[in-house]
């Protein structure tokens, strides 16, 4: 072994570092990592910029493994360069408690920067990442200090340019011109049910090209110094991001499943692993066998990685030195801490019967934080002026101007997702992504990784319930306050008047993880705080708004706009002496996280509770014995005539509440 070729040798001991770990496990993807191991060992030891001991250094290269059910590639990487993983812990792929599960998790493994597996999301994370650091770059560099200065690789399969995110992702970044964004293309044309030309027979290369990508191919993918020629041509075209497409094999080496869909997704099984060892003259025992010439030729990362950010250090000093000010505030983005001057809240609306609607009311504040946190930055999915989420005093992110805090995403609502992602997880900004509640399901899987790691990003979800009026079913949202709510480290607020708009923004700047506004389209009225409870017990969840002396009779809980139909039923109830309670709830995760005496104290025991939303009342039923709620979709009219016709009225709330009480 000791006089084979390097480069052979340590590809091959990526390779059978993941057919080990696949067979062991009985379970995994072989066939990705054994075809794109010389792609993936040319960009990790020539081209990318890391270091194994920090890597959460902000001037590194990204590198995202978009096909994340080639996890094992990953793994073998990031243990052969020096990263915190052990051979020990290559040996427990995809056990219980390992830092090697089936696909790659953003804060369990060291190194690993986002959570792939569902295919496309990580291209359009990428896509976010580039977008971050071109607008730190904009934002921090100054003549002679590149401070921000680096690339963002991806690996994509076929599957990922499938996926129709990765189509909305890449064409907003050729759009921009994201020239530090380097997408290799694994092109080994197997999925799961067999050859790609079963669905998959598009030129990709003219595709890219008219998304404004720079396109290169390498025919053989085993080829390394082609990969390289490719790579060094896609870092020197600055003004479009790169696809290289790579002719690979999928199970490469494998005399009976390479080529084949066998390969991909399922162990080789011992017989084939012992023929494709001996195929690629690799010991046949022991298992998991590391040459120390590989590890040692890999192990060269530790000292490039610690040299390359000691060098950038020394820059970043005499940076700080030149420009104080810049450091101070790089430091703060980094802190996410809110501003310090108290001029960046508003104190209140005034009391208005009339009020506004709380997606303006939002706009309000959301523009008046933007003053205050230069990090903050976002856009919306082509609805800036119906989500009111256009910031004022600043430019657009472009193609030409990488210092635009205002993102127009287009009509991309699942890119728009991902591409948040990315921004979040590049660290230091505060992204937020405006649509309306009903096109949220265009985004979930986003929003569903954005919770399952913990991003801190704001969504703003506007035309809440049947209250957006003409536009019908096909707009009004009715099951989506549910499965946003089911949604686990998602944090849903949906504010009932202009002050708990204004508390819902500064909560979800201080809260952990994603946070999702929920606002209305129609005007709610402004109420007045020195008669009704102040608008900051949002931030428990629920508080009791208004009550009358005494221990209750009946407790009406609403979020939104139903709260004020609530307050109409309570003055109903009144009249037939019936003790109210009315209870805003704009976030079921935030009362949750209260201890138990609170939520007694907001909700009695034993003292019945009416629930109203105008939507679906799925989960509702934890809080109350009855719900006032839509069991069916909405319909087209004004939005007087729907709630009239839904039964979300003062009328009704009060003629269930007496039903409820009747039978309690």
């Amino acid at each position: 072994m000791k006089n084979a070729n390097i480069d052979q040798l340590a590809i091959n001991t990526i390779r059978f570092l993941a057919v080990d770990a696949v067979e062991k496990a009985q379970s995994g993807h072989p066939g990705l990592p054994m075809g794109a191991a010389p792609m993936a060992y040319v960009l990790w030891t020539k081209y990318l910029r890391h270091n194994p001991g920090n890597p959460r250094w902000l001037n590194r290269d990204r590198f995202i493994l978009s096909a994340g059910h080639g996890s094992m590639l990953l793994y073998a990487l990031l243990f052969l360069t020096g990263y915190d993983l052990s051979l020990d812990d290559i040996k427990d792929f995809r056990q219980w408690g390992s830092k090697t599960p089936g696909h790659p998790e953003f804060g369990r493994t060291p190194g690993v920067e986002t959570t792939t597996g569902p295919l496309g999301q990580g291209l359009a994370n990428a896509v976010g990442l580039a977008m971050s650091e071109r607008f730190w770059a904009a934002h921090f560099n100054r003549p002679g200090f590149l401070v921000v200065d680096h690339f963002t690789y991806v690996i994509a399969s076929d599957g990922d340019l499938m996926e129709g995110i990765s189509h909305e992702a890449c064409s907003l970044a050729g759009h921009l011109g994201l020239g530090r964004l380097i997408c290799l293309y694994d092109a080994n044309s197997i999925s799961i049910e067999g050859s790609t030309s079963l669905t998959f027979t598009e030129d990709v290369a003219r595709r890219f090209e008219a998304y404004n990508w720079h396109v290169g191919t390498v025919e053989d993918g085993n080829d390394i110094a082609a990969v390289a020629a490719a790579i060094d041509r896609a870092r020197q075209e600055e003004s479009k991001p790169s696809l290289i497409i790579v002719r690979s094999h999928i199970g490469y080496g494998s005399p009976h499943k390479q080529d084949t869909s066998a390969a991909h997704g399922e162990p080789l099984g011992a017989g084939e692993v012992s023929l494709t060892k001996q195929q690629l003259g690799w010991p046949l025992k022991p298992d998991f066998f590391v040459p120390d010439d590989a590890l040692s030729h890999f192990r060269q990362a530790v000292q490039a990685g610690t040299s390359q950010e000691n060098e950038w250090l020394r820059q970043f000093a005499s940076y700080g030195k030149a420009y104080p000010e810049l450091v101070a505030e790089w430091q703060q983005w980094l802190m996410k801490t809110t501003p310090a001057d108290p001029g960046w809240k508003i104190e209140s609306f005034p009391a208005d019967p009339k009020g506004m609607a709380t997606r303006t009311a939002s706009g309000a504040v959301l523009n008046r934080l933007a003053r205050f946190l230069p990090n903050l930055l976002g856009g919306s999915a082509d609805l800036a002026p119906s989500t009111k989420t256009l910031l004022s005093n600043t430019a657009d992110f472009s193609a030409g101007c990488h210092t635009g805090r205002n993102i127009h995403f287009g009509v991309r609502e699942h890119a728009m997702g991902g591409i948040l992602n990315g921004m979040a997880l590049y660290g230091g900004l505060i992204p937020f992504g405006a649509t309306f509640l009903i096109f949220s399901d265009y985004m979930r899987p986003a929003i569903r990784l954005a919770a399952i790691m913990g991003l801190k990003i704001i969504y703003v979800f506007t035309h809440d319930s049947i209250g957006l009026g003409e536009d019908g079913p096909t707009h009004q949202p009715i099951e989506q306050l549910a499965t946003l709510r089911a949604v686990p480290g998602l944090t849903v607020i949906r504010p009932a008047d202009a002050n708990e708009t204004a508390e819902a923004w500064y909560c979800a700047l201080e809260a952990e993880g994603p946070v999702s506004l929920i606002l209305s389209r129609q005007n709610l009225p402004t109420l007045d705080r020195a008669v009704y409870a102040p608008a900051g017990g949002l931030w428990r969840g629920a508080y009791v708004l208004q009550s009358s002396p005494g221990r209750p009779d009946m407790i009406l809980i609403a979020s939104g706009s139903e709260v004020h139909v609530c307050l109409a039923a309570a003055s109903r109830l009144a009249e037939a002496n019936i003790i109210t309670r009315t209870v805003s709830m704009p976030s079921w995760e935030l009362f949750e996280r209260q201890d138990e005496a609170y939520r007694q104290t907001i909700l009695v025991p034993e003292v019945p509770c009416l629930a109203v939303e105008a939507g679906g009342e799925q989960g509702w039923q934890k809080y109350a014995g009855k719900v006032v709620a839509i069991p069916r979709y909405g319909a087209s009219a004004p939005y007087q005539v729907l709630q009239r016709e839904f039964g979300i009225t003062a009328d009704n709330v009060a003629k269930q509440a007496l039903i409820l009480l009747a039978r309690t």
